[in-house]
């Protein structure tokens, strides 16, 4: 990977004081060699214009501020060097997953996305590829847009194109989430906490955290991926004090691509709903049904939380200031999984749906009126099989999940082996949220490694992504938060 130059700091980073206080903040006590606070060096970070960057613990911190092109072309920039990385695994990666090359994409996404997409994130994604561009990554704004839709593009648009109509896909167990309010919770604020499923090749860039200052809306504090104008893996909070994240919906794949699509309208929901109603509304209209979610969701201030699950045809809301909801990739409402899905797993223990669906709500009545940010890291981290009643045995059925370690003999439905599952965790309660700041964890919640040239000696089969499947290493929890300049 090139190493981005250094161009000077401007940026005044939060005092260990201030940082101090809002760990005492977060339940449970911090020991040292598992949890830290993000303080780069002057010396480590770079800043271009009004944005900056630094690595921390396998993380990319990236702020970027102002009018959508500036902002954008401050992302390029900065992450040039890892799009650089990225276009090379999903030139190659893309081809192989599915016989067309990356360049039919990118030209699918302009005819596809560009009758409904709204200027300023054109500009924004203009930027993006400007600044790359400049900083000795070349980029289109079309493959920046393609990027941006990768989701749906090859797991929506392509399967249906390809089948010539609605085609059976309920290959999309990714992630594993919770929120929680009122009394299930240590101080009856909301908790929430989200791991990321994904193929570890596409996961192992899951590594953003990413503060977007709009010079209109509210500020945005996200994970994200470079190269993106919204979360993608979608845990975030807005200064709107609305605090949000998903769990696909396994078992769908209904797509309409004359709407508009996810990427723009969640990021329009982040930048611009004031409650949790108007991020629904944002998110409903021109619905697409591309990247189809169970959304938790929050009001930081009021500590109501919500849950919308989004199809196309069917939607299912719910919402308690006394209760909490989880999200295992199958869909809680009887209509949208009855009719709008197939195969979602809702009631087999064999499958990550099911057996994540009870674990994770025996783990909510178990420790109802003791869940915090501390004992959040913990269940992201749990590795209970319930489906064979074993207490460690990391699997596609665990809440931090492990594909590459699942032989599936019990569901014959998937693959063996597969490089796949949990990269990452991330939590934050509502005292976190009011000052925009979360605990993230990049590798696994657990701390587990994964080394790519042990797993592919194991399997070969999948050798194919040698030199493009990266180690993910045991890292800390780490608290990020915004600068106080």
């Amino acid at each position: 990977m090139k190493k981005r130059p250094v161009l000077g700091v401007v940026v005044a980073m939060t005092s260990a004081i201030v940082l101090a206080s809002l760990l005492a903040g977060c339940g449970g006590t911090v020991q040292e060699d598992l949890y830290e606070i993000a303080q780069p060096k002057q010396e480590d970070i770079t800043s271009y214009e009004g944005g900056y960057c630094y690595d921390y613990n396998g993380w990319v911190y990236l702020h970027i501020e102002g009018e959508p092109y500036e902002r954008g072309f401050q992302h390029g920039y900065l992450m040039a060097p890892e799009l650089e990385e990225i276009m090379e695994m999903v030139e190659y990666t893309t081809f192989q997953d599915t016989g067309k090359e990356w360049g039919f994409f990118v030209e699918q996404a302009e005819k596809i996305f560009m009758p409904n997409a709204e200027e300023e994130y054109i500009q924004e994604i203009r930027g993006i590829a400007d600044g790359a561009t400049q900083a000795g990554t070349e980029m289109t704004w079309q493959e920046v847009l393609a990027w941006n839709g990768y989701s749906e593009l090859t797991g929506y648009w392509w399967p249906n194109e390809e089948a010539g109509a609605y085609d059976d896909q309920p290959d999309n167990e990714h992630c594993s989430a919770f929120i929680a309010t009122g009394s299930y919770t240590a101080d009856g604020g909301v908790v929430m906490a989200h791991n990321s499923w994904d193929d570890y090749v596409m996961g192992q860039y899951f590594n953003l955290i990413l503060d977007i200052e709009p010079s209109e809306g509210y500020r945005m504090f996200m994970q994200s991926v470079p190269g993106f104008i919204d979360s993608m893996t979608d845990f975030f909070v807005t200064g709107a004090g609305i605090m949000g994240t998903e769990t696909t919906l396994g078992g769908y794949s209904d797509y309409d691509p004359n709407e508009e699509a996810e990427f723009f309208r969640v990021r329009k929901a982040m930048q611009y709903s004031g409650d949790l109603d108007g991020f629904v509304e944002l998110m409903q209209k021109k619905n697409n049904g591309g990247y189809a979610n169970s959304w938790l969701l929050a009001d930081s201030g009021s500590g109501e939380i919500m849950r919308f699950e989004q199809g196309l045809k069917y939607q299912g809301i719910e919402r308690t200031k006394d209760g909490y909801f989880v999200g295992c990739n199958a869909p809680f409402d009887p209509v949208l999984r009855n009719l709008e899905c197939s195969d979602t797993g809702f009631y087999d223990l064999r499958t990550p749906m099911g057996a994540r669906r009870v674990r994770l709500t025996q783990l909510m009545e178990e420790n109802r009126g003791k869940i915090d940010v501390a004992l959040g890291r913990e269940i992201l981290a749990d590795h209970y099989d319930v489906y064979l009643d074993q207490a460690d045995n990391p699997c596609s059925r665990t809440v931090e999940g492990h594909y590459e370690l699942d032989p599936f003999e019990y569901w014959q439905a998937r693959m063996p082996y597969v490089p796949k599952g949990a990269v990452d965790g991330k939590v934050m309660d509502s005292a976190l949220a009011a000052s925009m700041s979360f605990w993230a964890r990049f590798g696994s919640s657990s701390g587990m490694p994964f080394v790519a040239a042990e797993y592919l000696e194991k399997q070969p089969l999948f050798d194919y992504l040698e030199g493009y499947l990266k180690d993910r290493p045991s890292q800390p929890w780490t608290l990020f938060t915004l600068d106080y300049r």
